[in-house]
Order: C-alpha cells, then sequence, then structure tokens
C-alpha cells in the first residue's frame, strides 16, 4: 500500500477550544475514505489543515512521504491537493468557464492552450458545459456545488477534499454526484468526502472515519462504523449542519 496523505498527532486550538485533538489517520493512493462527524467535530478544520489554510499547533502533515507543514496553500494545490468547500467560493464577476479555467490555469501550472481544453472536458463532464457563459454569481446552488467539483478538478488533484457537496441536493441530484464522483475515483484520484448524507458516503467510500470533538472516534468499514453504538449517539437530535 502507497500512503498518500498521513495526518500524525495533529492538534489545533482556537484559544481555549480545541478543535482537532491529537489526530492520526492515513490515507492509500487511490483510496476514497468517508468522514462523519456532528456539527462542530472538527471535520472542515481538518481539511483546512491539509490545505494549508491553518498551520497545527502540533503533529505533522505528510503528502506522499514529505511535511506539507509550511506549505502554502497554492503550493499544495499544485503539489496536487484540490477541494471543493462546504459553502460554494466561485469567482461571482466571472463565466462558469473562466471560474475553471482559473483552476487549470494556476493550481495545475498549464498553458493556456492545455487549460482551455481541460476546462471544456470538465464543464461537460460535470454537466456545466452549457452554462459555461454565465456569471458564477448567478448560478442555482447544484450548479455552484458542480462548478465547486469542476474547478478543483481543473487543478489535476491527485488527492480532492470534497466538503458537504451533496448537502443541499434532491435524491435525483445526490445520485448523479455518486455517479460522477465514481467516474473520478476510477481516473486513481484519491479522495476524501464529508458527508451528513450517509447513503451517498456508503456508496463510494472504502473506509469510513468517525471523528467527534476533534479526536478519532472510529475507523473502519463502513457498515461496521455505521452499526457502532458510539457513532450511532453522536449523531442522536444532531442537526444537519
Amino acid at each position: 500500500m502507497t500512503v498518500l496523505l498521513s495526518l500524525e498527532h495533529v492538534s489545533k486550538s482556537f484559544g481555549s477550544l480545541k478543535v482537532t485533538d491529537d489526530l492520526s489517520f492515513t490515507l492509500a493512493a487511490g483510496e476514497a475514505l468517508g468522514v462523519i462527524g456532528p456539527n462542530g467535530a472538527g471535520k472542515t478544520t481538518m481539511f483546512n489543515l491539509v490545505t494549508g489554510d491553518l498551520k497545527p499547533d502540533a503533529g505533522d502533515v505528510l503528502f506522499e512521504g514529505q511535511s506539507i507543514v509550511g506549505l502554502s496553500p497554492a503550493v499544495r494545490c499544485r503539489a496536487g491537493i484540490g477541494r471543493s468547500y462546504q459553502i460554494p467560493h466561485p469567482f461571482a464577476g466571472m463565466t462558469v468557464f473562466e471560474n475553471v479555467l482559473v483552476g487549470g490555469t494556476f493550481g495545475a501550472e498549464r498553458s493556456e492552450a492545455e487549460a482551455v481544453e481541460v476546462a471544456v472536458a470538465i464543464l461537460e463532464r460535470t454537466g456545466l458545459l452549457k452554462k459555461a457563459n454565465l456569471l458564477a454569481g448567478a448560478l442555482t446552488l447544484l450548479d455552484r456545488k458542480r462548478l465547486e467539483l469542476a474547478r478543483a478538478l481543473a487543478t489535476n488533484p491527485k488527492l480532492l477534499l470534497l466538503d458537504e457537496i451533496a448537502g443541499g441536493l434532491t435524491e435525483h441530484e445526490v445520485h448523479a454526484l455518486v455517479e460522477t464522483i465514481n467516474e473520478i475515483r476510477t481516473e486513481g484520484v484519491s479522495i476524501i468526502w464529508i458527508e451528513h448524507i450517509v447513503h451517498a458516503l456508503m456508496a463510494v467510500v472504502d473506509r469510513l472515519i468517525a471523528i467527534d470533538f476533534g479526536r478519532l472516534l472510529m475507523e473502519g468499514d463502513p457498515a461496521e462504523v455505521m452499526a457502532s453504538d458510539a457513532v450511532r449517539e453522536i449523531y442522536m437530535g444532531i442537526s444537519v449542519e
């Protein structure tokens, strides 16, 4: 097994609030890992520590065997770490096509001609090609989520971080998203997916981890994790983020 990403005893606090607490796990190349946990469990903070938006107070983050702590988000993106955000952040004044072109040009350091070709292919794949010339700020929630995925794919990621990308979608839209993510997996892209829509995760991931109060509660086979009394307890009465 080739380890692509490794978090080693990572901790992060904001003042007296510890949001990531001695968190350790690994991700194999080509693996899809699901992440579940209640509101405020530290899931998105974990992504921010991987992408460089935050720096850990303790511990290490390794990508392809090398520590990436201290590297900028831009350098990590060009190294192969792409992500979507729970709340979409398109460049609202740019067109859909221009948003994806930015990812392909600067995130993957392609030539303009190569970036254009890749952008067109990704827009077609994500169902956005007919909306390529619309301003990103005018898109529906579904299409903004699609654009988040398209822009992340344009950076040519080895590791794709998905933060609740299915939230707010209809059941039919979730099914289409699952198909798209499984197609991405066939190309060898490793995935970590934070999601509250558990049946979507179960259709994609090889392994599941549960996080609570910034700590790793359980990891393993998705069905076994979801059947755990401890995991069921942390979800009981908890509203979706």
